[in-house]
This record gives C-alpha cells, sequence and structure tokens, in this order.
C-alpha cells in the first residue's frame, strides 16, 4: 500500500495531529541540521513529502465537501 492510501484511511483529527507532529519534526530535523547534529539529511525531504501529502488529503476532503453543500462557503 503506498504512502497516500494509508493518509487517506486517516480520520480528520488524525490528519490534523499528524500534520502538526510532521511540522515538529521538520522543525528539530532542520535544528539539528542548523547545529550539525543531524546525521541523516534525507529525513527532511521525507518529511516534506508527508506534510504535502496530508495537506493533499485534507484539501480534497475539503473540496468534497463543498462540492456536496456539506461545508463553508459560497
Amino acid at each position: 500500500m503506498s504512502d497516500i492510501a494509508k493518509v487517506r484511511e486517516m480520520s480528520d483529527k488524525e490528519l490534523a495531529d499528524g500534520l502538526q507532529q510532521a511540522k515538529q519534526d521538520l522543525w528539530s530535523a532542520r535544528f539539528a541540521l542548523s547545529t550539525r547534529q543531524l546525521n541523516d539529511t534525507s529525513s527532511i525531504p521525507q518529511t516534506r513529502r508527508q506534510i504535502a501529502r496530508i495537506l493533499t488529503v485534507q484539501r480534497e476532503r475539503e473540496t468534497a465537501r463543498v462540492a456536496s453543500g456539506n461545508g463553508k462557503g459560497a
């Protein structure tokens, strides 16, 4: 199963929590990189991709709610 499929299975609450955690992980990795304590530099782009996946699924769900008339908006 692909990473995006796993993200799509998450609930809205899990997505919000995952996004917050991923942003914290990214901040920590950048800080470790700047202090030369980060050994695995590939964790930064991996974390950025995870954030993008979460934001994509959140946007898809928001668009689907608005299109079905159950969301807020014009």
